[in-house]
C-alpha cells in the first residue's frame, strides 16, 4: 500500500504515523482518533516496503485487542501476515520464557498460577511462617509483592529497602518464602511472567540480542498504561534498532491503581532523545460541543502533553447538566430521559450508557430501569444484588426468614469460616435425606448424627447464632437485622482487614444494601424481613434478558475506556463521589489529575449527547450526605452547558418534573452552605449494639412531640400525627405535606424539628 494510497484514506498526521518507521516514535492519540488505523496500516506499509513481517511485533494489553489488530492486520497485509508477532505482554513473555526459562534455572514446561493458586499458595505460606492472617491478610500481601514485582523489585531487594522498617518484617518473610515456593513447584506468577523475562534479557546477553535482532520494529498499545516493569522489557527489546513507536494519550491514564506509570508516556522524549512526536487530534467520534467540554476539562492538568482535540463533525447539542434532590430522583430521571428518547426514536436502546465512579450507584440505577422495563446490561461488573457480599449477607437473612432455603443455608453454613469440612456437611446432608427433613433442620439436630463426632460442636454456634436472631426478629427492623448479622458474624471486619481496594469496594457495597433496607422500612407502613426479601428477589431477576437483543449498557468509567455510545449518562457528579473524598481531602495533586482524566474519558465516549447528573444529597452508610456540584462539572464553559452548574442557580429539573416545591434563591443558597452529615459504619454499628443490650431512645429524648412541624430529608414537611412505643424504639407517624402518611422509627427517620 502506497504512501498515495494512504493519502486517500489517511488524514495527514495518521499518514505521518504510518509512514515514520524509522527510531522511536511517539504517537499522542488523542479518543476517537483512529490510533487502531494508524497501528495496523503501519504494519501493512512496513511490509510493503520490504520489512519480514517475522521482524514486526506489536504489543497489546488484551486477547481481545490483540485478536482484533491480528484480524486487521490479517485483512489489510495479506499474505505473511500471520508471521507478525501480535500478542499481549503476558503472552510475548510466556513465550520467550518457554523457550529460554532454563537459563534463569527454570525448566521450560513450568506452571502459570492464576489469582487461587496464588492465593492458595500464600495461604500454605503464611501457615508455615505462622503469620497471623487475622492480622495479614493473604490478599494485603500478595498485592503488596504485586506492586514490588511492577516496580522490578525482587524479595531481596524488597528486603534490603525496607530492613530498617519493622512493620514490614512479615511481608519481607512472606515474599521471600512465596518466591522459594514458586521456584520448587516450577512455577510463575503473572506478575513473574514480565519480571522474570526483564531478569532473563539482563543476565543473558545471548537471548537478549537473539530477539533484538529478532523484532527490529515494535509497536506498543495503549503506553499511557504501561508499568515500570513493562517499559523496562520494550526498552530492552528496543534498545538495538530503536524503531520503536508507542501509540497512547497520557489523558486517558486512568489505572494507577493497577500500577499503570503515566511517566513512561510524559517522559518518553528523555528517554529517546531523538523521539519523534506525532499529534493525532481530529476526532472522528463526537461532536464540536462534547469536544469543547472535553478540552475544557483535561486543560487544568497540569501533568499532560498540550493538545487539543478537534472534529469536522456537527455542532451537536449542548452538554446537559441537571441536579436533583436525592440520587433516587437522578436515578428516575437517566431511566425516564431513556425511554423517552427510545419512544421519541432518536437513540436504540443499545445506543445510551450510564456510566458512574462506584459499583454501589448501580444498585438505583437498577432499580428504576428495571420499574421502567428498561432492558440493561451491567458491564464490568455484575448485577448489585448477585455480588458475592451481598448475595452471602442475602443468604443469612433467607436462613432467618425461611431456614427450608438449602442453599441460602449451605453458601453461609462456612461464611465467615468455621472449620466445618466438605465431609461433615456430607453427613449432615445425607443425614438430612435420610430423615426427610431441610438441611437447616438436621443443622438443629447436628448433636444427634452419630457420624458428626467432634463436628457438631462446630456447627453449634451457627445454628444458636441463627436462632437467637429468630427469636428477636418480631423487635428487630430489616436493617438492624442485617447489622446483627454484620455484626455477629464479624463480616465487615473481615474485609476491613485486607486492606486491600476489592475490599473496600465491597463494603461499599453492603453499606448500600443497608441504605435499601432502610428506604425499605420507611417507605412500607408494614415492613418485614419477608417484604423485604421479596421486593430485593424481583430486583435482582434480570436473568430474562438476552444480550443480543437492544439494552442500556450500565457501567463504572474505568470499564467504559475504549467504548462509545450515541447517548452517554454521568452520573453520581458530585464533590466526595467523583472526584472522591479521599481524593479531596488529600494533597496529592497526582491523584485529583488522575479523577480529571477518568472523567474526560467519560466525556469523551460520548458521540452525540452527553448529560450529566448530580444528586443534593445521597445515601452514604445509611446516613444522608449532602454534595455539592463536581468541580469537574463547573470546569465546563458555561455557553456550551443546558443547566447552569452552580448551586445558587442550579436548574431544578426534579421540581418540574416530579412535583416537587420549588425553592427560593435564597433556600437554594442556604441549602448549599449545609454541612455534610457524616458517620462512620463503625460508630452506627456501636449503636445498634447499644440498643440490642437494652439502651432505648427515650420519649422525652425525641425533639418534637405530638402536634410539632418537622423535617424529613427525603419526604419534606410534615405533621407529627402519633408517637407509639415500638420496643426498641418509638414509631413516629408523619402526615407530610407532599407524600401523605408514613410511619417510619425515630432513629431512622433522622427528623428535625422545624
Amino acid at each position: 500500500m502506497s504512501s498515495i494510497e494512504l493519502n486517500k484514506i489517511l488524514n495527514p498526521e495518521q499518514l505521518l504515523g504510518v509512514t515514520t518507521t524509522e527510531g522511536p516514535v511517539l504517537i499522542l492519540a488523542g479518543a476517537g482518533s483512529g490510533k487502531t488505523r494508524v497501528l495496523t496500516h503501519r504494519v501493512a506499509y512496513l511490509m510493503e516496503q520490504g520489512v519480514a513481517p517475522y521482524n514486526i511485533m506489536a504489543i497489546t494489553f488484551t486477547n481481545k485487542a490483540a485478536g482484533e489488530m491480528r484480524e486487521r492486520v490479517n485483512n489489510l497485509a495479506g499474505h505473511g501476515a500471520e508471521q507478525v508477532w501480535v500478542a499481549t505482554f503476558h503472552s510475548t513473555c510466556v513465550r520467550i520464557l518457554r523457550q529460554f526459562a532454563d537459563r534463569i534455572g527454570y525448566d521450560t514446561n513450568f506452571s502459570i498460577y492464576d489469582a487461587d493458586d496464588s492465593k492458595t499458595l500464600m495461604k500454605e505460606v503464611c501457615k508455615h511462617l505462622n503469620i497471623d492472617t487475622k492480622k495479614y491478610k493473604e490478599k494485603r500481601i500478595l498485592g503488596v509483592i504485586s506492586s514490588a514485582k511492577d516496580e522490578m523489585i525482587n524479595e531481596e531487594e524488597f528486603a534490603v529497602r525496607n530492613q530498617s522498617d519493622f512493620m514490614m518484617t512479615t511481608y519481607i518473610s512472606a515474599y521471600r518464602e512465596y518466591q522459594a515456593r514458586l521456584r520448587s513447584n516450577n512455577a510463575f506468577d503473572f506478575d513473574d511472567l514480565i519480571l522474570k523475562t526483564v531478569e532473563l534479557l539482563k543476565q543473558d546477553p545471548e537471548v537478549l540480542n537473539y530477539y533484538q535482532n529478532r523484532f527490529k520494529y515494535i509497536m506498543v498499545d495503549e503506553y499511557q498504561d504501561t508499568n515500570t516493569v513493562q517499559f523496562e522489557l520494550v526498552r530492552l527489546l528496543a534498545s538495538s534498532h530503536e524503531n520503536l513507536c508507542v501509540v497512547g494519550d497520557d489523558d486517558q491514564s486512568i489505572y494507577k491503581f493497577r500500577g499503570a506509570n503515566i511517566y513512561n508516556i510524559l517522559n518518553f522524549e528523555q528517554h529517546f532523545p531523538n523521539a519523534t512526536v506525532i499529534k493525532l487530534e481530529q476526532n472522528y467520534r463526537s461532536t464540536k460541543k462534547i469536544l469543547f467540554g472535553a478540552n475544557a476539562v483535561i486543560k487544568n492538568n497540569e501533568g499532560r502533553k498540550e493538545k487539543a482535540l478537534w472534529t469536522e463533525n456537527d455542532e451537536g447539542e449542548k452538554i446537559r447538566f441537571r441536579q436533583f434532590d436525592s440520587a433516587y430522583e437522578e436515578a428516575e430521571f437517566i431511566a425516564m430521559d431513556v425511554r423517552s428518547q427510545k419512544r421519541r426514536g432518536n437513540f436504540d436502546f443499545k445506543e445510551c450508557a450510564v456510566l458512574y465512579r462506584t459499583n454501589a450507584q448501580s444498585r438505583i440505577l437498577e432499580e428504576k430501569f428495571i420499574n421502567e422495563n428498561i432492558p440493561y446490561r451491567i458491564v464490568g461488573g455484575v448485577n448489585f444484588y448477585a455480588r458475592k457480599e451481598i448475595k452471602d449477607i442475602l443468604a443469612y437473612l433467607k436462613t432467618i426468614d425461611n431456614g427450608d432455603d438449602d442453599i441460602a443455608v449451605q453458601r453461609i453454613i462456612n461464611v465467615p469460616k468455621r472449620g466445618i469440612g466438605a465431609t461433615s456437611l456430607g453427613k449432615v446432608s445425607t443425614y438430612a435425606r435420610e430423615n426427610e427433613m431441610s438441611f437447616y433442620a438436621a443443622l438443629l439436630e447436628a448433636s444427634e448424627i452419630s457420624t458428626l463426632g467432634k463436628a457438631s460442636g462446630k456447627i453449634a454456634p451457627f445454628v444458636e447464632f441463627i436462632e437467637k436472631i429468630k427469636i428477636k426478629l418480631p423487635e428487630y427492623t430489616v436493617p438492624e437485622v442485617i447489622r446483627e448479622v454484620l455484626d455477629g458474624t464479624g463480616y465487615i471486619e473481615e474485609l476491613q482487614a485486607e486492606g486491600t481496594d476489592e475490599a473496600l469496594v465491597r463494603v461499599e457495597n453492603i453499606e448500600e444494601l443497608i441504605n435499601k433496607a432502610i428506604l425499605y422500612q420507611e417507605e412500607n407502613e408494614s415492613p418485614t424481613l419477608s417484604g423485604f426479601l421479596e421486593e430485593v428477589a424481583l430486583i435482582a431477576d434480570i436473568d430474562r434478558l438476552d444480550e443480543n437483543e437492544d439494552y442500556v449498557v450500565l457501567m463504572t468509567l474505568h470499564s467504559a475506556k475504549g467504548l462509545e455510545f450515541e447517548n452517554v449518562y454521568m452520573a453520581g457528579m458530585e464533590d466526595g463521589l467523583f472526584p472522591s473524598i479521599m481524593t479531596i481531602s488529600g494533597d496529592d495533586d497526582a491523584e485529583l489529575e488522575e479523577e480529571r482524566r477518568l472523567c474526560y474519558v467519560g466525556i469523551t465516549r460520548a458521540k452525540k449527547l452527553l448529560t450529566m447528573t448530580a444528586a443534593k444529597t445521597r445515601m452514604v452508610r445509611g446516613e444522608w450526605q449532602y454534595g455539592a456540584i463536581s468541580r469537574f462539572v463547573k470546569e465546563l464553559p458555561s455557553e456550551i452547558v443546558d443547566g447552569n452548574t452552580w448551586e445558587g442557580k442550579s436548574r431544578d429539573f426534579a421540581a418540574t418534573s416530579f412535583n416537587e416545591p420549588k425553592k427560593s434563591f435564597a433556600e437554594k443558597k442556604k441549602e448549599a452552605t449545609k454541612p455534610t452529615v457524616a458517620s462512620s459504619y463503625a460508630a452506627k454499628l456501636k449503636e445498634i449494639k447499644a440498643v440490642s443490650a437494652g439502651t432505648k431512645i427515650e420519649k422525652n429524648a425525641l425533639p418534637y412531640g405530638v402536634g410539632d412541624r418537622v423535617q424529613h430529608q427525603k419526604f419534606g414537611e410534615g405533621t407529627v400525627k402519633n408517637i407509639a412505643d415500638g420496643g426498641r424504639d418509638f414509631e413516629v407517624t408523619v402526615e407530610f405535606d407532599r407524600v401523605g402518611v408514613k410511619k417510619m422509627f425515630a432513629s431512622f427517620a433522622k427528623l428535625q424539628k422545624c
